[in-house]
């Protein structure tokens, strides 16, 4: 299994679906507009045809949108800080990441949730650097400890991620200051003024929109900022069928799809050619009790439709999949991502945020999850590689030699050769007989998990900031990582301990 593996064979819609679904969008556009533009978006879009209207509404005109979207960067490189985990982001290859930033933190030992510290995240980082089929590293929770001063928050979030991952990775950012200091912050760890920028390993990402159609103000200034730079602008427009969106799942795709767009438009009238995660995240609504409801079927369908509406108009794809409303890794988790997550591989979205670990409806967090979720996200990868079919695989010669020799194929030579090409073998999951597994204690997934975690992090504390850029880094910036808590031999994970 490699990232990269190619989807697009789940088509929800038709054509004429598509299209009707594009014009629609437009025409919110042209008519009804994005409330609250902020005065750097209108700098640049009244000056190309756009106008606001008596309600503070900005509106685009059709022929506008349409020659944004052809100019929208349609692939990118997604830098890494170690250039060999460098991803490219094209067509309908599938990547898979780590997404969420939830609140709390589910303890195995207690089944209670906590809130979450910035410890949990750098763990969380070092966690994810391990698992093979989690391609690129999203803060997947925030560091509730220091949620009260954000600068120090976004500081010390970009530095856990910085010293437990060589992979690339993206974090949200509460205020648009905060991104000049994050990029000296990273330009230390390089050690050139100026570094970063030439090769982005980090992805500034946030939500622009308010649902139904209006301007965030955080977001949206963040959104102008990262386009000014020309760095990646990494989008989640997340409207709620049933409630900031139409129960109609076809509306709720119109209108996240116009939102989506007005994104696309201010990065590409700021700097043609910009590069857009274009993140549409419809999410559904349980409309007996108005609560959102992330694991249903409806969230793998419309999931699907939206990456089969973006991959129609070359637009580079990025959608949440893996949520569940379970409160803990059980069955109805496991099956609730796996439906999602596998759709939307199969539709071919190019950024999957899997959700690796989380539980209740998006507030909490799972360290076994991450270990689970990761084995189930290698299977889907397995359905996206295929069947390859060749002379050498339709194995007649090995059949008629089977046939009128040994008359099974567990010794053929055959057999040996595909056993690491053609299966994939899952890293936890128990395919044990039931003695076997009575015998070493009947331990269920979960128990599992929560061991391989323990091992996991017990010993593994990578050096990815080397001493002097420590040194400089923690001179100049509030960093409140405990150096002890990063090296082996702390006791914060040895077996018997709970989470703290």
């Amino acid at each position: 299994m490699r990232p990269g593996l190619s989807g697009g064979q789940y088509r929800p819609l038709s054509d004429t679906d598509i299209q009707r679904i594009y014009e629609t969008a437009l025409d919110l556009l042209e008519c009804v507009g994005i409330g609250d533009p902020l005065p750097e978006i209108l700098h640049y879009a009244l000056p190309r045809g756009c106008r606001v209207d008596d309600d503070n509404r900005l509106h685009f005109p059709r022929t506008l949108v349409e020659d944004l979207i052809g100019i929208s960067a349609k692939e990118y490189t997604r830098y890494a800080p170690d250039p060999a985990n460098d991803l490219e982001v094209r067509g309908t290859d599938v990547l898979f990441t780590t997404a969420g930033e939830a609140v709390t933190i589910l303890d195995f030992e207690t089944k209670k949730f906590r809130p979450t510290t910035l410890i949990d995240l750098y763990d969380a980082t070092r966690l994810a650097d391990q698992l093979e089929h989690i391609h690129s590293f999203g803060q997947p929770f925030i560091a509730a400890d220091y949620s009260g001063d954000t600068f120090i928050h976004d500081v010390n979030v970009a530095y856990a991620q910085l010293a437990g991952t060589k992979k690339s990775f993206s974090l949200g950012v509460a205020n648009v200051d905060h991104i000049e200091p994050l990029i000296a912050l990273f330009d230390e760890y390089l050690g050139e003024e100026g570094g970063f920028l030439k090769r982005p390993f980090c992805i500034f990402s946030g939500c622009p929109i308010v649902s139904p159609l209006r301007f965030a103000k955080d977001n949206a200034q963040m959104l102008v900022k990262v386009a000014e730079l020309g760095l990646t602008c990494d989008v989640a427009v997340a409207p709620q069928a049933g409630a900031t969106s139409p129960a109609a799942l076809a509306g709720t795709l119109v209108q996240c799809f116009a939102e989506t767009l007005a994104c696309l438009c201010v990065v590409n009238l700021i700097r043609p050619g910009s590069v857009i995660n274009f993140g549409m995240w419809p999410f559904i609504s349980d409309l007996r009790t108005g609560s959102f409801s992330g694991g249903s079927g409806e969230e793998a369908l419309i999931s699907a439709a939206t990456v089969q509406i973006c991959n129609h108009f070359d637009l580079i794809t990025c959608v949440g999949t893996g949520m569940t409303d379970a409160k803990t890794m059980d069955v109805q988790a496991g099956y609730e991502k796996a439906l999602t997550t596998v759709t939307a591989a199969l539709a071919g979205c190019n950024l999957i945020g899997a959700y690796p670990g989380i539980v209740g409806s998006l507030i909490g967090q799972s360290f076994e999850g991450m270990v689970i979720d990761n084995d189930m996200i290698g299977n889907v990868q397995r359905i996206l590689r295929g069947i390859e079919v060749t002379d050498e695989t339709l194995s007649y010669e090995v059949i008629k030699n089977t046939v009128s020799g040994t008359g099974h194929y567990l010794g053929s030579q055959q057999t040996l050769d595909l056993m690491h090409s053609e299966y994939l073998y899952p890293d936890l999951a128990d395919r044990s007989a039931p003695g076997a597994w009575e015998s070493l204690g009947n331990k269920n997934l979960y128990e599992q998990a929560h061991e391989r975690v323990h091992e996991m992090l017990e010993s593994y504390y990578p050096t990815y900031i080397n001493a002097a850029a420590d040194a400089r880094i923690r001179s100049k910036f509030p960093i409140e990582l405990n150096p002890n808590d990063m090296r082996k031999g702390n006791g914060r994970w040895s077996f018997g301990e709970r989470f703290r």
